[in-house]
């Protein structure tokens, strides 16, 4: 996928975007990232003017949604080191870093993150080393119940089994492929599990509907009243996951 910049002004507002085509793609589609850029897929073939159109058309919503992310703070850098605390299924759990004779290793002991590092470990190199062993126990636990929510969420909606990637993604929670198969962001096993079912049921979705359409979206609440509560949470909190 290639991706070029482009702006279109909705009054007073202007509105950059990025295009990015798919060979693959068969409709248009148009998202709001959690950085608050704005990307619109599109086959190979549809036309420029088209998608400015589009964006144009949209514009009320694509406002009305980067304003949401300009308003979210910025979580603070991390530092990996004892005292801090850290999300796993909507729960903070304080991080203790400890050393040890073995490699390095992370368990979820009485409620904190144990980390144990080699006591030869440099001491500039111990956040680096902690960093490194939280993704892999995040990775871990995400494929193990991640593709398992996958496959509940699709039962409910009479679907078949349901292929699932799990991928580190630093601006989205999840995609799915042309192929029907659901890319799944490991951060997200910090966030509750409704948030989860959230952005599992969107996906599926898109199964069925590519586009951010009207029809999509009547669909997802059919599929899950109240979502939009879910969507604003997972907002909100996003910042907090993606370290």
């Amino acid at each position: 996928m290639t991706a070029a910049a482009h702006v279109v002004q909705w009054g007073r507002t202007p509105i950059p975007f990025a295009i990015r085509r798919s060979g693959r793609k068969k409709t248009v589609s148009i998202a709001v990232e959690p950085g608050g850029d704005v990307v619109v897929t599109a086959p190979k073939a549809t036309g420029v003017e088209r998608l400015h159109r589009l964006v144009r058309e949209k514009a009320r919503w694509i406002v009305q949604h980067r304003r949401l992310t300009e308003d979210l703070e910025p979580a603070p850098a991390r530092e990996f080191i004892s005292g801090e605390t850290f999300l796993y299924r909507g729960r903070q759990h304080r991080l203790v870093v400890t050393s040890h004779a073995g490699a390095p290793e992370v368990k979820l002991e009485h409620g904190r993150f144990v980390v144990r590092l080699p006591r030869s470990a440099r001491a500039a190199a111990r956040p680096v080393l902690v960093n490194a062993a939280m993704v892999s126990w995040y990775r871990r636990h995400a494929e193990r119940m991640l593709p398992a929510q996958v496959a509940a969420c699709a039962r409910s909606l009479g679907l078949s089994s349901v292929p699932v990637q799990i991928v580190a993604q630093q601006k989205r929670w999840a995609s799915c492929t042309s192929a029907g198969c659901v890319r799944m962001n490991w951060r997200l096993v910090q966030a509750p599990p409704r948030l989860v079912e959230y952005v599992v049921m969107h996906e599926l979705t898109h199964l069925r509907i590519p586009s951010h359409g009207e029809a999509f979206w009547r669909a997802l609440g059919r599929a899950l009243p109240g979502y939009e509560m879910r969507r604003d949470e997972l907002r909100r909190l996003g910042p907090r996951l993606t370290w």
